[in-house]
């Protein structure tokens, strides 16, 4: 039984090794061709060198996103062609049962939760911290929105908010604007940067070119207002540079342990989380989503193919994949706007797609 097993993972890992890549291989040419629209365009000197290495940064989260559907893609295609070849009979015959099968591929898949929640929380967002500097090199400054990123904070009876326009290629924030609030809600203070450096620890800023004005309410009624201009100051702050990088970046490029930080500050700050608690729960969910994928294949193996039929099984299980991306995708999107559980919302796709596998082979296979 271990030669069989070694033969099954052998033959899976190189079916889905190669779909991996052709997939990466077609991304990587659709934003190479997306990218050369700033090849030579900025005065700055972004090149075809810069383009390359932006997309070749930015394949990591492509191959976390694809795993998923590779894993299906790759898993039929392996258990369709054993069937073909009656090699899969051959199995069965020397003693691999339905339930001994399962058990095979999901603890392949599980191999393969492994490496997407690695690629996911470690690879895929170090990458894509890289890949934004260096196009904000040579491009200019990473930004959202007009008016950049927002951020709060509380800090004994005073809150802050903290308005970031962007970061720029060394990491350094620009255009920071600091507006402190007293007890009873009124301004105490603003205070404008130029730019600002987090200083090692992740405890304090130091802004750059300050600009500041204090508001001291006197006990006749008057309010007495201070401008000051300094070269430099230190804020102390809890805000750290992965919570300013959540604000200008998207969330789902984040690891989950960021994401979960950030989403205690938004909380503890008063702020709305939603967005962040579902797309927190996806990255916990989604590399399970291998295990379903695994389970959905294993019926192919016991079809019955006609010569050149298994093409149009490869290409259900393609569409079953997109599918379930797209699903993913729409149960995101709604559950942020009708305020659904963050948790359930992230997990019904892979529940759903869980009964489907598991009616498909007790359909297939348990009752054949």
């Amino acid at each position: 039984m271990k030669t069989i097993r070694r033969f099954i993972y052998r033959e899976v890992i190189a079916s889905v090794a190669f779909v991996t890549l052709a997939f990466l291989a077609l991304f990587f040419f659709f934003d190479l061709v997306d990218e050369l629209r700033w090849v030579g365009r900025s005065g700055l000197g972004y090149q075809l060198s810069h383009a390359l290495l932006f997309v070749a940064l930015s394949l990591p989260q492509h191959l976390y996103e694809l795993l998923p559907i590779t894993v299906l893609i790759g898993t039929i295609f392996v258990m369709a062609r054993l069937a073909q070849s009656s090699e899969f009979t051959i199995m069965r015959t020397s003693g691999l049962g339905p339930w001994r099968a399962l058990s095979t591929l999901l603890l392949l898949g599980c191999a393969f939760v492994t490496l997407t929640f690695a690629v996911g929380d470690y690879l895929a967002p170090a990458s894509e911290r890289a890949a934004a500097l260096v196009k904000a090199r040579r491009l200019g400054q990473i930004s959202t929105g007009a008016t950049g990123a927002w951020l709060k904070e509380r800090q004994g009876e005073h809150s802050f908010a903290v308005n970031v326009r962007a970061i720029d290629g060394n990491g350094d924030m620009r255009g920071v604007r600091v507006f402190e609030f007293d007890a009873r809600g009124r301004v105490a203070s603003t205070t404008a940067a130029e730019g600002a450096q987090f200083v090692d620890g992740g405890d304090a800023w130091t802004l750059l070119q300050v600009q500041r004005t204090m508001f001291e309410q006197r006990a006749d009624g008057e309010v007495r207002v201070t401008r000051l201009q300094e070269p430099s100051l230190q804020w102390r702050t809890r805000i750290s540079p992965d919570m300013v990088a959540a604000s200008v970046l998207k969330p789902d490029k984040m690891a989950t342990i960021d994401l979960f930080h950030y989403i205690r500050h938004l909380e503890a700050n008063g702020q709305a989380a939603q967005r962040y608690e579902i797309e927190f729960w996806r990255k916990v969910f989604y590399p399970l989503s291998c295990l379903v994928m695994v389970v959905l294949s294993l019926p192919f193996a016991y079809l019955h193919f006609r010569s050149g039929g298994i093409a149009g099984y490869v290409f259900g299980g393609v569409m079953a994949g997109i599918s379930f991306f797209l699903l993913n995708n729409v149960f995101g999107f709604a559950g942020n706007l009708q305020n659904w559980s963050p948790w359930l919302t992230a997990a019904a796709p892979g529940l759903i797609y869980s009964l489907l596998s598991l009616a498909a082979f007790g359909w297939l296979v348990l009752r054949r």
